[in-house]
């Protein structure tokens, strides 16, 4: 369990004006004592400010409108300066890039710069900076990041121990309950919002919303001719959570299948869009390469950044989904809507773990939904940990005849295998799956 042993030392202090400690932290530290600049990324409010500016000497803060009018006047300052230098917003001027990667390539010394954006800039930079720039994304905080609900910062399950395939020994109680992650869902991952109260964490997620669609697009450089449709579409995108639906379908459930829907030219720009705010994460279809696995499905399941952008967008709330109804428009999917959004969550935590541990995570389904694994967790070496997730506290062995189905295809690939509950007890059955509640997984 080394693995969780200094995040739980450095979880943050009581104090409301203390840094909370984010797993991301551990990466940038290690990085940047081997590599000069390192790109933090994300979508706007998930702390990249924030965690840059504990490591900063210098700061350029380039969303203001003084210092990025001197910044464009004299764009040498941006490498003049000693110590680590964060340039904030660096899109906002994107040559900043290019003279970063110039001066990476005069000084390698590590430790220089970290670079934070909301968006990819419109206009591309005049080289990729591979080689010279490294980019980390950020995504809202996970379970255990959540210093304002405390019961869900003492995780006793590391996935960083199951991708060693240590297969270690499964441990630990919550008291965390369905309504616990059910509050998750809605209020989300971002820390700098309200979380005292629902109606205030609702109006600040509207507000996230609106802006996304009133200014973030013209600042990533699209004009959004028509922003009623482009939020019918964000909702019928986020109806779609943790499903496959295509675009086609997306777009018909945004249009109501009226004979007037948007061209798809219209609404391309809507998912590019978007990805370079780093609003979709959708998460991509396992492509094996160490195993040969026929008839696999190409397509990604669909995320947003935070499945509580998903329930603003489909206006449910806590007590809704809680009583199992729907909303949004009609997308077909396999389950209930507060299904897929705990599937979301659990996609959001993966990916914040899964990083730390230079992994990935994908998604497994066959041709024929003959077979399917909500998530492949994908070592550089291709050897993986595949696991489920399911709304409930127990779970049987038909929950887990495909985790079965799997290891019976590619053996000793498979490092371990588990299924995540809502559950208040983490064990290893004696098939050798893992049962782990949501709120005892950590990195």
């Amino acid at each position: 369990m080394s693995g969780l042993i200094s995040f739980i030392e450095m979880s943050p202090a009581s104090n409301a004006d203390a840094y909370s400690w984010r797993v991301v932290d551990g990466e940038l530290d290690e990085l940047l004592l081997d590599l000069s600049a390192v790109s933090l990324d994300g979508p706007r409010g998930v702390g990249k400010t924030t965690t840059a500016l504990q490591r900063a000497d210098t700061v350029f803060k380039l969303d203001d409108a003084h210092a990025l009018e001197a910044i464009a006047a004299n764009p040498q300052r941006l490498a003049a300066a000693p110590g680590l230098t964060v340039i904030d917003e660096w899109q906002r001027f994107p040559p900043s890039w290019d003279i970063v990667r110039r001066a990476v390539d005069d000084d390698r010394r590590p430790g220089r710069f970290i670079l934070t954006g909301s968006a990819s800039p419109s206009t591309r930079p005049t080289h990729s900076g591979a080689g010279r720039i490294v980019s980390v994304r950020m995504r809202p905080m996970a379970l255990a990041e959540r210093w304002w609900r405390p019961i869900f910062q003492e995780p006793t399950v590391s996935l960083s121990a199951l991708l060693a395939g240590l297969r270690p020994d499964i441990y630990g109680q919550t008291e965390a309950k369905l309504d616990d992650y059910v509050e998750a869902i809605t209020t989300g991952g971002f820390p700098g919002m309200p979380h005292t109260s629902r109606r205030g964490t609702r109006a600040s997620l509207s507000g996230y919303v609106n802006r996304i669609i009133d200014t973030d697009f013209a600042d990533a450089g699209h004009t959004v001719r028509n922003p009623s449709g482009l939020k019918q579409w964000m909702t019928a995108y986020a109806a779609a959570s943790s499903s496959t639906a295509s675009y086609e379908a997306i777009r018909d459930a945004a249009t109501s299948g009226r004979g007037d829907k948007p061209s798809r030219q219209a609404t391309v720009p809507y998912s590019t869009t978007l990805e370079r705010l780093w609003i979709l994460d959708p998460v991509p279809a396992w492509a094996p390469t160490r195993n040969r696995l026929a008839k696999l499905t190409g397509g990604p399941k669909h995320h947003l950044a935070d499945p509580a952008l998903a329930a603003t967008l489909l206006g449910i709330d806590a007590d809704a989904l809680l009583d199992g109804q729907s909303a949004g428009p009609p997308i077909a999917r396999d389950g209930s809507l507060l299904g897929h959004l705990f599937e979301s969550l659990i996609a959001l935590n993966l990916r914040v773990y899964a990083q730390a541990s230079e992994a990935s995570v994908c998604h497994f389904r066959k041709q024929g939904n003959t077979r399917e694994i909500d998530f492949i967790v994908v070592r550089p070496d291709d050897r993986v940990v595949a696991i489920e997730t399911k709304l409930s506290r127990t779970v049987s062995g038909k929950d887990l005849r495909h985790l079965d189905w799997l290891r019976g295809e590619i053996g000793d690939d498979l490092l371990d295998a588990a299924v995540v509950t809502t559950g208040t007890s983490a064990y290893r059955r004696s098939d050798g799956i893992a049962v782990i509640p949501a709120a005892l997984l950590g990195p």
